[in-house]
């Protein structure tokens, strides 16, 4: 019998994520994440085209910290920055701190 070799965990090929850039688009929001490493992941927002910006927002923030989560096992808090246009929004992304 022949035995496979044992495969080492991969890392994701995306890093931890610093930011988060969510775009309101007409054909529905967008949401550039960047990460430490100096990457960016890049894609559509699952939301509904008519959601308000609050709920935009809220849905980037869970995307974010889902894929930390998922990825790198670490949880994040998310800071939105008052937005410089009607349709654009940034956020600094954080580790969160412990819990006590």
């Amino acid at each position: 019998m022949v035995r496979r070799k044992k495969e080492k965990a991969k890392r994701p090929s995306w890093g931890v994520p610093k930011g988060i850039v969510l775009l309101a688009t007409p054909q529905g929001r967008r949401t550039s994440v960047l990460t430490m490493e100096g990457g960016m992941l890049c894609g559509r927002l699952d939301v509904p085209v008519d959601t308000d910006p609050h709920g935009a927002r809220t849905a980037a923030a869970a995307m974010v910290g889902g894929l930390a989560r998922d990825f790198h096992a670490t949880d994040v808090e998310v800071a939105w920055g008052p937005p410089r246009e009607p349709w654009s929004w940034t956020a600094r992304v954080t580790p969160a701190a412990p819990a006590p």
